[in-house]
């Protein structure tokens, strides 16, 4: 590749990154909740991107392809982390390892007159976090990240119809766990001591 073409690859690489990169780390943190692994992935993505410009074909948008590989990237961290603490939980379980357990304690406090609001947030995020992994994803385009039923279509690679389906059944099985979750509590709170 000539000096010019690499200079102007790279100009339109950096043109891409400023326009997609508050969403594609949106996305990220939507999914991942932890702004530190949010911006981790957010490279990753980017990273990916440069690496594959010369694969991407042109059958969706760019930023429908560039947000795809943010979710599948975001997915698969996931994943990851859940079969690091299934080994820490058996390696426990079996006495392997250090005694020490790490807590993850949230880097900035929350005021006072924010917690109910906190206490929410986090029961709506548990709730999205049980839903089967294509509602979740579903749910959180749609939702959080408001796109619509059409561009969380193309992300997904499905129809709009199997997008409202999802949706529908997400949401279903939202007011599902958070009616449980809450009709639990009342129980215990009423319950005698």
């Amino acid at each position: 590749m000539s000096s010019n073409n690499r200079i102007k690859a790279e100009n339109e690489f950096r043109d891409i990154v400023s326009i997609h990169q508050e969403r594609v780390y949106s996305t990220c943190y939507r999914f991942l909740r932890s702004r530190e692994d949010a911006q981790d992935i957010s490279q990753e993505v980017f990273i990916q991107v440069y690496k594959s410009m010369d694969d991407f074909r042109g059958d969706a948008q760019l930023s429908t392809w560039i947000y795809r590989i943010a979710v599948t990237k975001s997915l698969d961290y996931l994943r990851r982390q859940n079969r690091k603490r299934r080994l820490g939980s058996v390696k426990a379980l079996l006495g392997i390892g250090s005694d020490e357990h790490e807590i993850d304690v949230p880097s900035d406090s929350t005021p006072e007159g924010d917690l109910m609001q906190a206490e929410q947030s986090r029961m709506l995020a548990w709730a999205v976090a049980k839903l089967p992994e294509n509602q979740r994803v579903a749910i959180t385009l749609n939702n959080y990240e408001d796109y619509s039923n059409q561009e969380v279509a193309d992300i997904m690679q499905t129809s709009v119809s199997a997008v409202e389906g999802l949706l529908h059944r997400g949401r279903k099985n939202l007011k599902r766990h958070l009616t449980e979750y809450f009709s639990t509590r009342v129980n215990y709170m009423n319950s005698p001591r």
